[in-house]
């Protein structure tokens, strides 16, 4: 205590004055520390995914407060194939369209998937860089109709977009990591929010396939490929980590400002596609894409720095770096480090591990 005496003491008045000034007026406005990021995690009971999805964006104060001067959204599952396997349940997305709707929002389902059963190769017979039109318009029909889209979208009376066909525009990268330009498709350019809604997976490139990874799906195949190989080859010759700088470059020019994941099943070992499926049972909402990933990871018991585009995403200044930085709203009886203690990571490779299935044209 006579230590911390001693330095108030050297305090002039003047010093002291300003500070309780400050003090003062920092208290009439308001001032405080910024708020720690918010996710909520939400247990799916007796298989109610609406009531599941509702609570956990109740749980962050609203659609109505998280769409707020919003009035026009794409949601964006994760559809990489047609298969039911490995992609986003439509009823978490059903859910989401309601309630956007409900809050009087202009809303569309975008994507653009890697492949399909029918649709995926070109006239070589390659799938890795197919850019015809018809075929990709086809592919994407194949999609949404095989998992229940197509019905689902009828129902809401909403758009599903195709976003590797139609109109393009080209944007800047504010930061850029490999592209200084990307052309998107023109939609995304007119929403005033994008929401990513991922199947909780891992992948063998990125680690994890969240909220984050999700936009890949936005690269449109017509000018890169449906399975986006061409950008991830000029992103490898930038030594991308871990398709990092890919990832991140799309994010820097979208809206993204809600992600929801879908942890009803999840997706263990070396995903997106051949990892083992097993029901999770949650559902993880927040409006800070970083933190909502991070969590997800923490609940797959992956560490922020073991995924690349979580350690690039903070380099170019995006928060939080850290678990205990994310303020959880939860069931007090949901303990996250017992959800799935034994979950299997992927196996991770390079890019340039498999140039003998897509090699660079």
């Amino acid at each position: 205590m006579a230590k911390a005496a001693r330095s108030f003491n050297r305090i002039s008045r003047r010093d002291f004055l300003g500070l309780a000034s400050m003090t003062f007026l920092a208290s009439l406005i308001g001032c405080q520390y910024p708020p720690r990021p918010a996710v909520s995690v939400v247990r799916v009971n007796s298989g109610d995914i609406d009531r599941a999805v509702r609570k956990a964006i109740d749980l962050l104060g609203g659609m109505a407060k998280i769409t707020r001067n919003k009035n026009h959204i794409c949601v964006k599952p994760n559809l990489v194939g047609d298969s039911p396997h490995n992609t986003t349940n439509p009823e978490v997305v059903r859910s989401l369209v309601a309630m956007m709707k409900e809050a009087g929002k202009h809303v569309f389902i975008g994507e653009g998937s890697a492949v399909s059963t029918s649709y995926s190769q070109d006239e070589f017979g390659n799938y890795c860089y197919l850019k015809d039109t018809e075929r990709l318009d086809a592919m994407q029909r194949e999609v949404f109709d095989t998992l229940g889209y197509t019905a689902m979208a009828e129902a809401l009376d909403v758009d599903l977009v195709n976003l590797h066909t139609g109109d393009t525009v080209e944007v800047d990268v504010p930061k850029p990591l490999a592209f200084k330009k990307l052309s998107i498709n023109k939609r995304l350019t007119e929403i005033d929010l994008l929401c990513s809604v991922p199947m909780m997976k891992t992948h063998y490139f990125a680690g994890v396939t969240l909220g984050l990874k999700n936009l890949i799906g936005l690269y449109p195949g017509s000018v890169y490929g449906s399975l986006r190989s061409g950008i991830h080859d000029d992103a490898l010759a930038r030594n991308s980590p871990g398709l990092a700088y890919e990832i991140i470059d799309m994010v820097q020019v979208n809206k993204l400002g809600l992600v929801v994941i879908d942890a009803t099943n999840a997706m263990e070992g070396n995903g997106p596609a051949s990892g083992h499926v097993f029901p999770m049972g949650i559902i993880i909402a927040g409006t800070n894409p970083l933190a909502t990933d991070i969590v997800a990871a923490h609940i797959m018991q992956i560490s922020p720095e073991e995924i690349p585009h979580f350690v690039v995403a903070n380099e170019i200044g995006m928060t939080p770096s850290r678990f205990d930085q994310i303020e959880i709203f939860k069931s007090p009886s949901l303990n996250l480090e017992e959800i799935c203690p034994d979950f299997q990571p992927a196996n991770v490779i390079e890019w340039n591990q498999v140039t003998r299935l897509c090699p660079p044209v």
